[in-house]
C-alpha cells in the first residue's frame, strides 16, 4: 500500500494507505504537536483526530540520538540497498541500567542508506503509538525517496492547538 512522508519548516506528515486500501491513516507534527487520525482501519466505527501538544520534529530528532547502531546489512530486494540497520526504543521508566522493571512502550527499527544517512529504506516500528493494530507493529519499505520539501497541513478534521 502507498506510503509517503513529507516535510516543510519543521512540519512533518505521514500518510499510510488510502480510500481503497484496508487501513488509512496520517501522523502530522505541526506546530509543536503530535496528531493522529485514522480515517479507515478494520473494525472502527470511531474516526478522531488525536493530539498530544509539545512535541516538534526537534523531540524527534531527540529520540533518535540514543539509537544503537546494530550493523551493515543488505535489503534484498530489487534493487538491493546497502544499508546502516538503527535500533531505537522509549521505555517506562528511565532508569540506569541494572535489574528494574521497564514496560517498553516503543521500538524502532530503522534501515538507512548506507551513503545518504538523509534516506531511509525501510522501517519497522513497534508499540503503544499502533493502538488500533492488534499487533502494535507497522512495517514501512520505499520503493523510492525524494529529497524535496513537501506539502504539510492540518486536516480539516484535527483542530489546531488553542
Amino acid at each position: 500500500m502507498p506510503f509517503t512522508w513529507e516535510g516543510r519548516n519543521g512540519d512533518s506528515r505521514m500518510t499510510a494507505g488510502g480510500l481503497h486500501y484496508p487501513i488509512w491513516f496520517t501522523n502530522l507534527i505541526h506546530h509543536g504537536t503530535l496528531y493522529t487520525l485514522a480515517y479507515k482501519w478494520p473494525g472502527l466505527n470511531e474516526h478522531p483526530c488525536s493530539a498530544i501538544p509539545g512535541f516538534s520534529l526537534e523531540d524527534l530528532n531527540r529520540g533518535f540520538e540514543n539509537a544503537r547502531f546494530v550493523g551493515r546489512e543488505t535489503l534484498r530486494r530489487t534493487p538491493r540497498r546497502h544499508v546502516n540497520h538503527w535500533r531505537v526504543g522509549v521505555v517506562f521508566p528511565q532508569l540506569p541500567p541494572g535489574n528494574h522493571p521497564r514496560l517498553p512502550l516503543a521500538l524502532g527499527d530503522i534501515y538507512v542508506d548506507e551513503n545518504d544517512r538523509g534516506t531511509f529504506w525501510q522501517v519497522l516500528q513497534f508499540g503503544v503509538q499502533n493502538l488500533y493494530d492488534p499487533e502494535p507493529d507497522e512495517w514501512l519499505v520505499m520503493d523510492t525517496f525524494e529529497h524535496r520539501p513537501g506539502t504539510v497541513a492540518l486536516p480539516a478534521r484535527c483542530e489546531p492547538p488553542r
